[in-house]
């Protein structure tokens, strides 16, 4: 078994939308980034590639390439997937928080959830994702930004089901 962390954070940004888990959450800002800046799936992706011992998403996915300039980052967890299954790796399980004030995100989470569990190829069983506030505390707590960790477990392919 391997185990891998990941976390990301983008700002908040007018005329931009909101992109969590590969689902629009309507909202007046979106997140700043070079692709959809989807948090939730840049802190998956990371847990993944370290998991891996592929060092940070960012190696994999400069914010310098253009043609990768607005891409939906569920693209981004395909080719990730890629890597994992190349490597002979399946996800065991995956646990993520987003951590935004607002808006609140419990409405989507299933639909993210699912999208998530596609990408991977993976039960939905498999995939927890929260959402949670830090109670108006911090740059997320302000509505600067929002924020996001992830915890994946990797078993080899073939090595008992989840």
């Amino acid at each position: 078994m391997r185990v891998g962390f990941g976390y990301d954070v983008h700002a908040l940004a007018p005329d931009r939308a909101l992109i969590l888990g590969g689902v629009h959450v309507p909202f007046p800002a979106g997140l700043a980034g070079h692709s959809d800046a989807d948090v939730l799936i840049h802190a998956v992706m990371d847990a993944i590639v370290g998991a891996l011992g592929l060092g940070d998403i960012g190696r994999h996915f400069p914010d310098s390439d253009p043609a990768l300039e607005g891409i939906s980052s569920l693209i981004l967890l395909d080719e990730v997937h890629d890597m994992l299954m190349q490597q002979g790796w399946c996800i065991n399980n995956l646990d993520a928080t987003v951590v935004a004030e607002r808006p609140k995100l419990a409405p989507f989470v299933p639909e993210m959830r699912e999208r998530i569990a596609r990408t991977l190829q993976t039960p939905a069983e498999c995939i927890n994702i929260k959402a949670t506030t830090t109670e108006g505390l911090g740059f997320c707590g302000r509505g600067e930004g929002i924020a996001a960790y992830a915890i994946v477990s990797l078993r080899p392919v073939g090595a008992g089901t989840p």
